[in-house]
């Protein structure tokens, strides 16, 4: 078996530019979910993705990141004429769009921050 190389590490303001990502893809009809993971002290949440297409590359595999204080098993995102309301939550709600949080044991080793 080959090694797995590492993938390529972004890092985004906020939990609400992760939250927005995977709220398109889901209202695109893609499963999204956020993964989450605790790594020297801090909480990262992130979203893998594959950049298609770049150059002569088939995709470029991404992991866009931030980290966090807050936790929850989801991301609740609503946006109607009053704003934008991203927020965690333990359980879904109506009229939001829920994104499940994922945590993971530990940080995987091909994602390197």
């Amino acid at each position: 078996m080959s090694e797995i190389r590492p993938l390529y590490s972004i890092r985004v303001a906020s939990i609400s530019d992760i939250a927005r990502f995977a709220a398109l893809m889901i209202s695109l009809g893609q499963p999204a979910y956020v993964i989450h993971f605790k790594y020297e002290q801090e909480n990262y949440y992130g979203l893998l993705a594959i950049f298609h297409d770049y150059f002569n590359l088939n995709g470029v595999p991404i992991f866009y990141y931030c980290t966090d204080k807050e936790e929850g098993k989801y991301i609740l995102v609503k946006v109607d004429e009053t704003g934008e309301s991203i927020t965690f939550a333990d359980k879904t709600k109506a009229g939001y769009i829920s994104i499940p949080i994922i945590t993971l044991f530990k940080k995987p080793d091909f994602i390197q921050l």
